[in-house]
């Protein structure tokens, strides 16, 4: 996957959700440090799965990991970060200030956007202070999903432009002092990352259209930022060895998605890694990830069975006996929420019922999955600079009969910061969960950690309009309850049957349900075990599935739907509708 004499200090694995970037990142690291190199992974991912696959629990500092000499990784936890930056701003003004105050200050830090930017700190001192990560040869950063990562890397230039422009002294932030501090870091982290000498960035994409399709979009978002430093891994690629039907289409459909993969993304420098039947999870199978040729191939299909949940029919079904309300998927990305959505949405259509078909996830392609029209559906995104744009635009209106022009400069300046961008797609998820009051409203939603931050967002949100003068709409004051409304609010839990997925969507029940939503169903996607298989490394890796099957049908899912891998892709209202059989 890498030159291992000619490796650079760091090393960047981004690209769409579930493609394989903490598999691939930590193989790699493993095998520099085989070498004798001393390495750190970093995942910046909010939703991690790290710990897992290194079979080492982490923290925010570098933990060696059992079995790697040389091998250290530790995880950027968002919310510990934003506590200490919280704690960091705040703790000056303590004894000084009235208790009042100190509290406003502690709200005032409570939004995603504090979240953000205190992940990014710490972000930017392993990556801007090479004295920070200076007892390592090599820094691998296991980022997270694309959308995520792309905000991440703008970030250094958001902020410092934000604070070149604001002489109010103050931001959603809190005194703007601390982070006139950073910007010298903040150059350098942009600076290094865009440096070939210093930085590859590794954009990994599988053999499927919706993958290579993200991973050009990235190669042109990063190229925006003056990173040409690139190469392209195509992970997980199935070659068939016989004639069986399933195999064949797998392998077909890898061919079809290389042979339109987009020129810009083609001519980089690539790595194919092979289909391996069993999980990447441990150091033996991130071994077998950098040397495939050594794990013996099966010869004969495996027999391994156990009884199968149904699928998603009878779920529609006592969904469409509501009428009305919200449905969302939820899930690490990768694992197929826009293709259950969408099939979801397809299917309450076809049974006469008003549909409407959104989305908060600025990665998502929910309208090229459905691919054409239907009676009674309607498909629409949430675009993030057009929110921006409206809610800009409301406040301002407002505004400008109450303020004097120095005022209204300076709530000019403040609706510039990222926070913006949070408050005004928020509003647009209040809005669209609004419309299940009248036919229904199904959501596919962002991956998980973006997820949870946005419902997050609705106990600070209030307190975030307060600060620019803008109104809270009925649709936002009524969301949560609606949310934990379980006649109102239907959620499904997608998940694959492999270990990372179905212990992150275990993660994101328990999450939440400390919000006070309880999930309505999970459904399990794209299971080789389901699809009758016979080809042997296809079977073998239905029967790997086994234990995630079963424990979700039989312990965490209070309903429980199985979708099969289907030969026939399913998109267009023709292929979604395979979903329901």
């Amino acid at each position: 996957m890498i030159d291992l004499q000619t490796a650079p200090r760091y090393l960047f694995f981004t690209g769409k959700g579930g493609v394989g970037k903490t598999s691939l990142s930590c193989a790699s690291g493993l095998a520099l440090a085989a070498v004798g190199k001393r390495v750190l992974i970093v995942s910046t991912d909010p939703a991690s799965n790290l710990d897992e696959v290194l079979e080492t629990p982490l923290s925010g500092t570098p933990t060696p990991i059992r079995g790697a000499p040389g091998l250290a990784a530790l995880n950027i936890d968002p919310e510990a970060a934003a506590a200490e930056y919280r704690e960091r701003t705040v703790a000056p003004y303590r004894g000084i200030l009235p208790a009042a105050a100190i509290q406003s200050m502690e709200e005032q830090f409570s939004g995603a956007c504090t979240v953000e930017i205190a992940a990014f700190d710490e972000f930017a001192k392993l990556l801007g202070e090479p004295a920070a990560t200076a007892d390592f040869d090599h820094v691998i950063f296991d980022t997270a999903p694309t959308g995520h990562t792309l905000r991440l890397l703008t970030l250094p230039s958001a902020w410092s432009g934000y604070i070149d422009s604001n002489q109010g002294g103050a931001s959603c932030l809190g005194p703007l002092a601390g982070l006139e501090k950073q910007k010298a870091l903040y150059a350098a982290t942009v600076d290094r990352l865009a440096d070939p000498a210093e930085t590859v960035v590794v954009l990994v994409a599988r053999a499927d259209q919706a993958a290579l399709r993200e991973a050009e979009r990235t190669r042109n978002e990063l190229s925006g930022l003056g990173v040409g430093n690139l190469r392209l891994i195509i992970n997980g690629l199935f070659t068939a060895a016989s004639d069986d039907p399933v195999a064949l289409a797998m392998g077909r459909r890898s061919v079809d998605a290389l042979l339109a993969m987009p020129a810009g993304l083609g001519a980089l420098p690539r790595t194919v890694v092979p289909f391996l039947p069993r999980g990447t999870v441990g150091l033996d199978a991130l071994r077998a990830i950098v040397q495939p040729a050594a794990v013996k191939a099966p010869t004969r299909p495996s027999d391994a069975s156990t009884p199968l949940p149904a699928g998603l029919a009878l779920l529609i079904d006592e969904l469409a006996a509501a009428g009305h309300g919200v449905v969302m998927t939820m899930g690490k990305g990768g694992v197929g929420k826009t293709t259950v959505a969408a099939a979801v949405a397809v299917a309450l259509a076809r049974r006469g019922l008003k549909v409407h078909l959104s989305t908060t996830d600025p990665a998502a392609h929910v309208a090229a999955a459905i691919d054409g029209e239907i009676g009674g559906l309607s498909v629409s995104r949430i675009d993030p600079a057009g929110e921006v744009a409206a809610y800009t635009e409301e406040v301002l209106s407002k505004a400008r009969g109450t303020l004097d022009a120095s005022a209204l400069a300076l709530l000019e300046e403040d609706l510039r910061s990222p926070c913006t961008e949070e408050i005004a797609v928020f509003r647009a998820f209040a809005r669209e969960v609004d419309r299940g009051s009248d036919g229904f409203v199904v959501l596919d939603t962002a991956p998980t950690g973006h997820t949870i931050l946005l419902l997050d967002a609705a106990e600070a949100y209030h307190r975030e309009v307060l600060r620019t003068r803008g109104e809270m709409p009925a649709a936002v004051s009524q969301l949560l309850p609606r949310l934990r409304d379980p006649a109102f609010t239907h959620v499904l839990i997608v998940t694959l049957p492999e270990a990372t997925p179905v212990h992150e969507a275990e993660r994101l029940q328990g999450d939440l349900a400390r919000a006070g939503i309880k999930p309505w169903a999970w459904v399990i996607e794209q299971s080789l075990l389901a699809s009758g298989s016979r080809d042997p490394l296809l079977s073998l890796r239905g029967a790997y599935e086994i234990p995630y099957i079963r424990r979700v049908a039989d312990t965490l899912a209070p309903r429980c739907a199985l979708v099969p891998w289907l030969a026939v892709a399913p998109v267009g209202v023709d292929g979604l509708r395979q979903l329901e059989r």
